[in-house]
């Protein structure tokens, strides 16, 4: 079964607002909200996989990230490990630059289920202010 590491960036606003994209509606778990991130390629740490990712995502400059937990899940064929990091700095306004939309929503106000399974822990704690 194919492995997949991926480095989440949890974008939070001086508000507790959190940024978040929506998957595409022909990618696995369509049309569900997502922290934006990506693969971590062969050569890369964690947190630099997050930078890369976040600036081919949403245009931003990761100034500051701080590891926030991992989780692991096994979908049908792919099991991933997601590095979770929070993002309170960086330059630039995030916004999806591949087309995907995204909003921003209080983090009191993320509901788990909007999202794939991998992520509901995550979320749990988000909305009951642990993070």
């Amino acid at each position: 079964m194919k492995h997949l590491q991926v480095a989440v960036g949890i974008i939070r606003d001086p508000q507790r607002g959190i940024f978040l994209a929506r998957r595409s509606s022909s990618s696995h778990m369509a049309n569900k909200w997502e922290f934006p991130g990506g693969k971590i390629e062969q050569d890369e740490s964690a947190e630099q996989a997050l930078k890369r990712e976040l600036m081919e995502e949403t245009g931003i400059d990761v100034i500051h990230a701080r590891p926030v937990g991992e989780a692991d899940h096994t979908y049908e064929q792919v099991h991933v490990t997601l590095h979770f990091f929070l993002v309170e700095e960086w330059q630039g306004e995030p916004w999806g630059k591949e087309g995907q939309p995204q909003r921003w929503v209080a983090q009191k106000d993320l509901i788990a289920d909007d999202f794939p399974p991998a992520n509901h822990q995550l979320v749990a704690r988000l909305v009951a202010g642990e993070l």
